[in-house]
């Protein structure tokens, strides 16, 4: 098999992600299935099978995965007749979870960021102590330190 890529299939994917889409808002009235996004479509390059990715809001993942794995068959008619081509892929669903993992590792990074804060937070009195001491000696010339000098005694 060479590594050529195939332009159709990609093109055929973007086709049924937007096609799709509408159908399963149209045709699947679940309120089980909550909010659905169809965020890639990958196709085989014969055609024959089509992988699709969703995010699913507001809804169990695994019930949502149920309903579209049985809803995949109800599906395909319709989209072929809607993109007007002959053979209707098989369709497999498949949860995407780049935006769970993507949300995971921002929430790591954000309380990250915040322990790194609350530890510099503590380091930091030390260092405006020693910083203030430094301000009072900075080599200006105080009129007050004069006056300490002994002067001639007064009688």
């Amino acid at each position: 098999m060479s590594t050529k890529s195939y332009p159709r299939a990609k093109r055929v994917g973007q086709q049924i992600q937007r096609a799709l889409s509408e159908l399963i808002r149209r045709e699947l009235r679940d309120p089980r299935l909550g909010m659905i996004t169809l965020t890639d479509v990958r196709m085989s390059s014969d055609l024959s099978y089509a992988k699709i990715y969703y995010s699913v809001l507001g809804a169990d993942p695994l019930l949502a995965q149920q309903i579209l794995t049985q809803a995949s068959d109800m599906l395909r008619g319709p989209l072929g007749r809607a993109l007007g081509i002959r053979h209707s892929p098989e369709l497999r669903f498949v949860q995407d979870e780049l935006i769970e993992s993507g949300a995971r590792l921002s929430a790591l990074i954000n309380k990250a960021v915040k322990d790194d804060e609350a530890r510099h937070v503590d380091e930091e009195p030390a260092a405006e102590s020693e910083s203030s001491a430094e301000a009072d000696d900075d080599g200006h010339y105080d009129s007050d330190e004069d006056d300490d000098e002994p002067s001639s005694p007064r009688r």
